[in-house]
Protein backbone atom coordinates (compact mmCIF):
# COMPACT_ATOMS: atom_id res chain seq x y z
CA UNK A 1 0.00 0.00 0.00
CA UNK A 2 1.37 3.36 -0.75
CA UNK A 3 1.59 5.24 2.11
CA UNK A 4 -0.66 8.29 1.59
CA UNK A 5 -0.63 11.22 4.02
CA UNK A 6 -4.27 12.40 4.71
CA UNK A 7 -3.54 16.07 2.84
CA UNK A 8 -2.75 14.91 -0.10
CA UNK A 9 -5.71 15.31 -3.25
CA UNK A 10 -6.39 11.79 -5.32
CA UNK A 11 -7.26 12.20 -9.24
CA UNK A 12 -8.76 9.50 -11.21
CA UNK A 13 -7.56 10.70 -15.09
CA UNK A 14 -10.56 9.71 -16.80
CA UNK A 15 -10.40 8.29 -20.26
CA UNK A 16 -7.76 5.38 -21.27
CA UNK A 17 -4.39 6.15 -20.83
CA UNK A 18 -1.32 4.64 -22.57
CA UNK A 19 0.46 2.50 -19.89
CA UNK A 20 3.52 2.74 -22.18
CA UNK A 21 4.01 6.01 -21.14
CA UNK A 22 6.57 6.44 -17.89
CA UNK A 23 6.87 8.73 -15.75
CA UNK A 24 7.99 11.68 -18.08
CA UNK A 25 4.99 11.46 -20.16
CA UNK A 26 2.36 10.50 -17.48
CA UNK A 27 4.30 14.24 -15.68
CA UNK A 28 3.11 15.80 -19.39
CA UNK A 29 0.08 14.03 -19.60
CA UNK A 30 -1.24 15.77 -16.37
CA UNK A 31 0.41 19.40 -17.60
CA UNK A 32 -0.83 19.39 -21.10
CA UNK A 33 -4.07 17.07 -20.84
CA UNK A 34 -5.74 17.86 -17.70
CA UNK A 35 -3.67 21.79 -16.86
CA UNK A 36 -2.47 20.52 -13.52
CA UNK A 37 0.56 20.79 -11.84
CA UNK A 38 2.19 17.23 -11.56
CA UNK A 39 4.84 18.58 -8.75
CA UNK A 40 2.22 19.75 -5.79
CA UNK A 41 1.77 16.54 -4.22
CA UNK A 42 -1.00 15.18 -5.60
CA UNK A 43 -1.70 11.72 -6.43
CA UNK A 44 -2.91 10.82 -10.04
CA UNK A 45 -4.16 7.63 -11.00
CA UNK A 46 -3.86 6.29 -14.72
CA UNK A 47 -5.83 3.53 -16.70
CA UNK A 48 -5.45 1.30 -19.83
CA UNK A 49 -7.63 0.39 -22.38
CA UNK A 50 -8.02 -3.20 -20.84
CA UNK A 51 -8.62 -1.98 -17.30
CA UNK A 52 -6.56 -4.73 -15.66
CA UNK A 53 -3.32 -1.89 -15.19
CA UNK A 54 -3.02 1.16 -13.12
CA UNK A 55 -0.41 3.26 -13.07
CA UNK A 56 0.03 6.03 -10.39
CA UNK A 57 1.95 9.16 -10.29
CA UNK A 58 2.74 11.33 -7.30
CA UNK A 59 5.42 13.60 -6.44
CA UNK A 60 5.77 13.63 -2.46
CA UNK A 61 7.78 16.88 -1.72
CA UNK A 62 11.41 15.08 -2.51
CA UNK A 63 11.11 13.62 -5.98
CA UNK A 64 8.64 11.75 -8.55
CA UNK A 65 7.09 8.21 -7.98
CA UNK A 66 5.62 6.29 -10.24
CA UNK A 67 4.11 2.91 -9.04
CA UNK A 68 2.08 0.96 -11.33
CA UNK A 69 -0.73 -2.67 -10.27
CA UNK A 70 -1.65 -5.58 -12.49
CA UNK A 71 -4.95 -7.51 -11.19
CA UNK A 72 -4.70 -10.89 -11.84
CA UNK A 73 -8.10 -10.95 -12.40
CA UNK A 74 -11.02 -8.90 -13.44
CA UNK A 75 -10.62 -4.93 -14.05
CA UNK A 76 -10.33 -1.77 -11.53
CA UNK A 77 -13.71 -0.18 -11.59
CA UNK A 78 -13.30 3.41 -13.80
CA UNK A 79 -15.88 6.34 -14.34
CA UNK A 80 -17.55 6.10 -17.50
CA UNK A 81 -16.60 9.80 -18.63
CA UNK A 82 -13.75 10.25 -21.56
CA UNK A 83 -11.69 12.73 -20.29
CA UNK A 84 -10.72 14.91 -17.60
CA UNK A 85 -10.64 14.25 -13.25
CA UNK A 86 -12.34 12.58 -10.63
CA UNK A 87 -10.76 13.36 -7.25
CA UNK A 88 -11.39 10.39 -4.92
CA UNK A 89 -10.61 10.14 -0.98
CA UNK A 90 -7.40 7.85 0.01
CA UNK A 91 -9.88 4.95 1.39
CA UNK A 92 -11.56 5.04 -2.37
CA UNK A 93 -8.17 4.33 -3.71
CA UNK A 94 -7.24 1.75 -1.49
CA UNK A 95 -10.67 0.16 -2.63
CA UNK A 96 -9.99 0.78 -6.65
CA UNK A 97 -6.25 -0.74 -6.26
CA UNK A 98 -8.27 -4.05 -4.49
CA UNK A 99 -10.37 -4.55 -7.22
CA UNK A 100 -13.04 -3.18 -5.09
CA UNK A 101 -16.21 -1.06 -6.68
CA UNK A 102 -14.68 2.02 -4.57
CA UNK A 103 -18.03 3.93 -6.01
CA UNK A 104 -20.47 1.85 -4.07
CA UNK A 105 -18.42 -0.21 -1.59
CA UNK A 106 -20.95 -2.51 1.46
CA UNK A 107 -20.12 -3.25 4.55
CA UNK A 108 -20.31 -7.09 5.53
CA UNK A 109 -21.94 -6.97 8.61
CA UNK A 110 -23.76 -4.20 10.83
CA UNK A 111 -24.54 -4.33 14.24
CA UNK A 112 -28.08 -4.31 15.03
CA UNK A 113 -29.66 -2.47 17.98
CA UNK A 114 -30.73 -4.76 21.19
CA UNK A 115 -33.62 -3.42 22.41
Amino acid sequence: MIPVPSDVRIWIALGRTDMRKGMRGLALQVQQTLKRDPHVGDIYVFRGRAGSLVKILWHDGTGMSLYAKRLEQGRFVWPSASDGVVAITASAMACLLEGIDWRNPQKSWRPTMVG
